[in-house]
């Protein structure tokens, strides 16, 4: 079975997996998502994390403070933005939407950064 254009590799291998193992792929799906939180979680602490057969990911310093940089720049815009009373409500909700994006990005990166300043 080759996979699809339009299938994440995700969802492809839950099909697959689901189809090769006779197993409902509403079960795969939750191991899968499972998998893939508890990796989230050990990236939160840890500078990489393995997981066999499908690789690893590594913490890069010097990309995390690029992105934390440019984080910090667009969060300063849109602070100066939603300053503007002449903002439209539709703008000023987008605006807000995409400040919070930005200040969970921060505050998830911010104790990473940390570590390697103690």
């Amino acid at each position: 079975m080759d996979k699809p254009v339009t299938l994440s590799v995700k969802n492809y291998l839950i099909r697959k997996m689901s189809t090769d193992m006779v197993i409902p792929e509403k079960i795969i799906e939750a191991v899968v998502n499972n998998q893939f939180e508890g990796a989230l979680e050990a990236m939160k602490t840890n500078k990489s994390v393995e997981i066999s057969g499908f690789g690893k990911f590594i913490f890069k310093e010097k990309t995390a403070g690029y992105s934390m940089r440019k984080w910090k720049t667009q969060e300063m815009i849109y602070e100066n933005l939603l300053n503007d009373e002449r903002l439209t409500t539709q703008v000023r909700r987008a605006t807000e939407g995409k400040l919070k994006v930005v200040r969970d990005n921060i505050k998830y990166l911010t104790p990473k950064m940390n570590e390697d300043n103690d």
